[in-house]
């Protein structure tokens, strides 16, 4: 059995398919086909079950493509790890950031790594903290930046405190509250509000301040789309909590101190299983970009 072989089984099962399989593999379709016989004949099953229009994998397959994914994960950390010890940092980095990061200027960071490492491949995902967590606990993510309630530490990964922010209300030029210096949560009792999804640590930063003040709000729109959230701002249509330095600087939005508000802490977080060169290389990035304390 060749790691090569290994590669083209994963392609057939990922495109479902062994013209596109070939087609991703830069080979041509008979020579696939023929190395995935050979290896059906060596093992003594089949691995894929074939017809004009279909491609399934059989039970034996999707056995055998769990372990070929292992073996191949294996085999390119192998190589990545060898050019590492000679100076060169290379392969993959999966970096996941929630939508309002403000301790770490990303992009910057992100050139910077750039322009120390240029053969590393970077991929970078948007998510809730909840689900950076999970994916940085799986091995699926090798970073995340999270934003987190100030009483609620990151679970399962490794961390480091970056910074905090107090939450400010958002609300329209136009709305009754603009011209106020500061507020209280109770004085938002009554409006409408744009949130984030239920359940997710960005939503709890403004949940559990109003629960502990015994208010009950109106969430009418939820999405962690902060753009969006930021029109509907705009248009007076909602008000919204978000971190102070995350608020962007526009004549139709107005940020107001809220005396009784709650805080939101950002962390930086990966995974201390043998972490990979490259998110080493990544954390020695933001430590410097990181602002004095």
């Amino acid at each position: 059995m060749e790691l090569q072989q290994f590669r083209y089984v994963v392609a057939v099962a990922e495109e479902a398919s062994f013209t596109r399989a070939a087609a991703r593999c830069f080979v041509v379709q008979s020579a696939l086909s023929h190395q995935i016989k050979r290896l059906e004949e060596e093992l003594g099953v089949t691995l894929f079950s074939r017809t004009s229009r279909r491609v399934e994998l059989t039970a034996a397959g999707a056995a055998f493509v769990a372990a070929a994914r292992v073996s191949l994960n294996f085999a390119e950390r192998a190589g990545v790890d060898a050019a590492a010890a000679a100076g060169h940092i290379r392969g993959r980095l999966s970096v996941g950031v929630i939508p309002t990061v403000t301790a770490i200027d990303v992009s910057a960071a992100l050139k910077a790594f750039r322009q120390a490492h240029p053969q590393v491949h970077i991929v970078l995902q948007v998510a809730g903290s909840d689900q950076l967590e999970t994916g940085i606990a799986r091995g699926e993510i090798d970073v995340g930046l999270l934003g987190l309630p100030e009483n609620r530490q990151p679970r399962g990964v490794a961390w480091r405190h970056l910074s905090s922010d107090r939450l400010v209300a958002v609300v329209s030029d136009e709305h009754a509250l603009a011209h106020h210096h500061e507020i209280q949560l109770s004085e938002l009792a009554t409006e409408t509000f744009a949130d984030f999804p239920t359940g997710t640590p960005a939503r709890d930063e403004s949940d559990f301040a109003f629960t502990a003040a015994g208010i009950h709000r109106d969430v009418a729109f939820e999405s962690m789309a902060t753009d969006l959230t930021i029109e509907l701002i705009r248009r007076n249509l909602a008000v919204t909590l978000l971190p102070s330095r995350y608020v962007p600087r526009h004549p139709d939005l107005v940020s107001l101190p809220i005396a009784d508000g709650p805080s939101r802490a950002e962390y930086i977080a990966w995974s201390d299983f043998n972490p990979s060169p490259a998110t080493h290389a990544f954390l020695d990035i933001i430590k410097q970009a990181e602002p004095e304390r």
